[in-house]
């Protein structure tokens, strides 16, 4: 007897040392799922195995909707990698299952793939089809995994609906190693503008050879004609154009006469930490400065004494360009190290007024957010006086409903402030900026990571109502370039009370909005997903949310 019931203990814990404890998870982000992309994260699958000896035989993937736009879907294995994933680490990863999704809302995918013990890590990955549609969203998640033959029935994803869009630009693309600092605006005819900086050779800011380039649409962002170059100061004075740099552009659309402006600055050279112009420079010279570091730009007028305010302008809703124009001996300030866009969009005012939010360094080099303005349809122009005292830099102006132009300004000051003072420096003025008033928002409303970030106004007709609303997007956090959200006021920025969150891995963080037309915004920003992305937002979602 003595000897069964050793022989069954025995057979017992033979057998349940066989048995595998099998769990799945998955965990969905906000992300946007892009068109012109290969690879779109979707969701994570981590599959958890007690012991060795078991492997994966497939997935049943849901699509409540929208299935028409995804060309294909896969499932990719990253072992036991859990690190944060990159667009290198999923093109090297090991392909599990790839199938085309059907007319049906689920999709199976099937294979083998042994799993070690412990966490195996897989991300559900798409491709969308050119005939996307930009209103769509996609909500997709897994409903079972087979392991073994035995089904796991993983938790329920958070309810993300993830909105298709479009890489505009990615890394490499047309030989240009970096795209940055967006653009964006609604031409008279409609078309939409996206401008950016062409970064050819290397990622950093001013100096090195970078252009400023243009992507224009002609059906409301639903596809992009092939970047035009719009401010390219080529080998101007003998210097090559690693050397010859225009960067931050901001683009500004005259709504009377439908004239549209591309403001640049212009680097020529090098002005080195001692403020000193650097002879002799070639295309192997390695020297480097920029703007905003040590003395990078100086007092004076002059191309080795400052940088260079360009401005290019279109006749014919960005179709061509004209050759570009030196506003520096015009509007700046001699004593000033620095008088420069800020780049995004500028606005025409009610009464005609052109304005462009600029920035710039004063007679000691520290910073300032200002606006530069045209009253004769951008024949001359004029720059203000500094919105506030304290260091700010990069800024949108907006019109408010009485006339009055708000400024919405990066602060300096939240580089290293996370507490309740967080947040964009906000300032108004009604003389076109001889003064300024704080906001009563300043620093109290609208957090940031030290960004920069855009501010639009939105005139729409809603139920047969006409409405007005301040729109706003920037990474919204203390800390990091992440959660890029658009938030709406409907009181003049007092308060703001709805917002959409569009990405929230971390990226460059800049952005840039438009209204495409009644009931719809683009915004251009710089995503963890691409160099730049173009969406869509029905504006029903940011004023009903």
């Amino acid at each position: 007897m003595r000897k069964i019931k050793i022989l069954a203990f025995v057979c017992l814990s033979f057998f349940f040392s066989k048995v595998v404890a099998q769990t799945a998870t998955q965990q969905k982000y906000q992300l946007p799922l892009l068109k012109g992309k290969k690879i779109n994260p979707v969701l994570r699958l981590a599959i958890e195995i007690s012991n060795s000896g078991s492997e994966l035989n497939g997935v049943t993937v849901n699509i409540p909707q929208n299935v028409e736009d995804v060309e294909s879907i896969q499932l990719l294995a990253l072992n036991q990698d859990s690190a944060f994933v990159t667009d290198a680490k999923l093109e090297k990863a090991t392909v599990f299952s790839s199938a085309m999704p059907k007319k049906n809302k689920q999709l199976k995918l099937t294979g083998k793939l042994a799993l070690k013990e412990g966490k195996n890590y897989f991300w559900l990955a798409l491709k969308l089809k050119e005939t996307a549609d930009l209103q769509h969203h996609l909500n997709l998640s897994i409903a079972d995994v087979n392991v073994g033959g035995k089904q796991v029935k993983p938790n329920t994803p958070q309810p993300i609906k993830q909105a298709i869009a479009i890489a505009l630009r990615q890394k490499n693309q047309d030989n240009v190693l970096s795209h940055r600092i967006p653009g964006l605006a609604t031409a008279k005819d409609g078309s939409l503008l996206a401008i950016y900086d062409a970064r050819y050779t290397v990622a950093r800011d001013l100096q090195g050879h970078i252009d400023i380039g243009l992507s224009r649409s002609t059906d409301k962002g639903k596809t992009w004609l092939p970047m035009q170059v719009v401010l390219d100061m080529g080998e101007w004075g003998g210097l090559p154009q690693k050397f010859n740099g225009v960067s931050d552009a901001c683009i500004l659309v005259d709504k009377n006469s439908g004239d549209i402006y591309v403001a640049g600055l212009w680097m020529y050279g090098v002005i080195n930490e001692k403020g000193v112009w650097v002879e002799g420079l070639t295309e192997k010279s390695e020297d480097w400065n920029h703007q905003w570091k040590t003395k990078g730009s100086q007092p004076g007028f002059d191309v080795k004494q400052t940088a260079q305010f360009l401005i290019v302008k279109s006749t014919d809703n960005g179709k061509t360009w004209g050759k570009p124009v030196n506003l520096t001996k015009m509007a700046k300030k001699e004593e000033w190290w620095l008088w420069a866009p800020a780049p995004g969009q500028g606005i025409t005012l009610k009464d005609g007024t052109l304005v462009f939010p600029t920035q710039g360094r004063d007679a000691k080099g520290k910073p300032f957010s200002n606006i530069t303005y045209s009253k004769d349809s951008g024949k001359t122009w004029q720059t203000s006086n500094a919105a506030v005292t304290e260091e700010t830099t990069e800024n949108m102006a907006v019109e408010l409903t009485d006339g009055s132009i708000m400024l919405n300004m990066r602060a300096n000051a939240n580089r290293t402030d996370t507490s309740s003072n967080n947040g964009r420096a906000i300032a108004v003025t009604t003389d076109l900026g001889q003064t300024w008033k704080e906001h009563e928002t300043s620093h109290k409303a609208l957090q940031e990571p030290t960004c920069m970030a855009s501010i639009i106004r939105h005139d729409y007709t809603l139920a047969g109502k006409k409405s007005s609303v301040l729109l706003f997007c920037n990474p919204n956090s203390k800390i990091a370039r992440n959660f890029i959200t658009v938030k709406a006021s409907k009181d003049d920025g007092k308060t703001w009370q709805s917002k959409v969150l569009l990405d929230e891995w971390k990226g460059r963080g800049y952005s840039c909005m438009t209204s495409i037309d009644n009931e719809t915004i683009g915004v251009l920003y710089e995503s963890s997903q691409a160099d730049l992305v173009f969406q869509t937002i029905k504006i029903k979602d940011l004023v009903n949310n």
